[in-house]
């Protein structure tokens, strides 16, 4: 009788036994990570609990008595939660919030947005500008591509008054104030 081999000794194994070895099972996760230009797993990972975690609140209010006041107070507080994030496109149902994955996260990053607003030509792009600290949001600047915009943060997001990507923008629509050139 053979002993069970351990686990370092099954994964030196791996190229050779293509039987007995469990598959990795993160092509979807991979796909995920490339799409949006994702660095760090932990993020997607934290998505895909926060999906999770949605999921099942939805599924409480939905188990609610249906003629229970507060179920259709938090139904309402909830759906509209979920629309100011960006998570789902429209308010109409509870139902919405099935669908939310972790790719809702990810479409909400910052360098997609700046895809959407035409800031960049690609994600890889809006990732450099973001970490080499061009852009900011309201008044500060963020050099985390992680970060999370909400719908209504949309119209904040700006080049930093010191970038050159700025003034590279101004100078092409010819809108560089005489005083910036001065500078």
């Amino acid at each position: 009788m053979v002993r069970k081999l351990k686990f370092h000794e099954e994964k030196l194994l791996k190229k050779v036994d293509f039987i007995k070895w469990e598959v990795d099972n993160n092509l979807h996760e991979v796909r995920i990570l490339k799409r949006y230009h994702i660095q760090k797993r932990e993020d997607y990972t934290k998505y895909n609990k926060l999906s999770r975690n949605i999921r099942e609140l939805a599924q409480k209010i939905r188990d609610l008595d249906e003629r229970d006041g507060f179920r259709a107070q938090s139904t309402a507080l909830f759906v509209e939660k979920l629309y100011s994030v960006g998570l789902i496109t429209t308010k109409q149902s509870l139902s919405l919030a099935n669908e939310v994955n972790a790719s809702a996260f990810c479409r909400r990053r910052l360098p997609s947005i700046m895809l959407k607003l035409h800031m960049a030509e690609s994600l890889k792009t809006a990732v450099t500008f973001i970490e080499q600290g061009h852009i900011r949001v309201g008044p500060e600047v963020v050099t985390d591509p992680a970060f999370l915009v909400t719908r209504s943060m949309e119209d904040f997001i700006t080049w930093v008054d010191s970038s050159k990507i700025k003034q590279h923008v101004m100078n092409y629509n010819e809108e560089r104030d005489d005083f910036d050139l001065m500078a």
